[in-house]
């Protein structure tokens, strides 16, 4: 169970982290804390698995990846988490995962890809089927983007 604290700073990591020499000092300020406090919160719940990274989020399309596609694999359910596995290991790959195939649809493994143009995606999904072996996927390509927002887990 969280404590008021956590959730309170749990709600202000949810926003923009203040871009300062001291982000963490800063945070703290607007809550009536010490930066120790804060810092101790976090590595408290770091060590619990509660938290376990900050990034930073890049707008791929003022950077040059101007193509997406969420590519859907059809993998046998003995090879979806070894093969999962080393999807993930491609740097290309920002997103892997396994669902469940709905009726009608036959993937059952994800992967998202970015990069310059369709045609490098295309690319990209034949390289890694090649490194798995998996022949059977479709790439699902993004034409445009309706919502983005990190999730929000607490309110202030």
């Amino acid at each position: 169970m969280l404590t008021d604290l956590e959730k309170k700073i749990i709600a202000l990591l949810q926003t923009d982290i203040p871009v300062v020499k001291r982000p963490f000092l800063e945070m703290a300020k607007q809550i009536g804390i010490t930066e120790d406090q804060f810092l101790e919160v976090l590595r408290n719940l770091n060590e619990r698995g509660m938290i376990r990274r900050f990034g930073a989020t890049l707008k791929h399309q003022k950077s040059g990846f101007k193509a997406n596609a969420m590519v859907a694999w059809k993998v046998d359910e003995d090879r979806v988490e070894k093969t999962g596995e080393i999807m993930a290991t491609f740097q290309e790959i920002t997103h892997c995962y396994r669902r469940n195939p709905a009726p009608g649809w036959k993937y059952n493994l994800y992967t998202m890809v970015h990069a310059s143009d369709e045609d490098e995606c295309y690319a990209i999904a034949k390289k890694i089927s090649q490194a798995v072996g998996e022949k059977d996927y479709e790439l699902l390509f993004s034409r445009q983007e309706l919502k983005k927002t990190s999730m929000t887990y607490f309110e202030d």
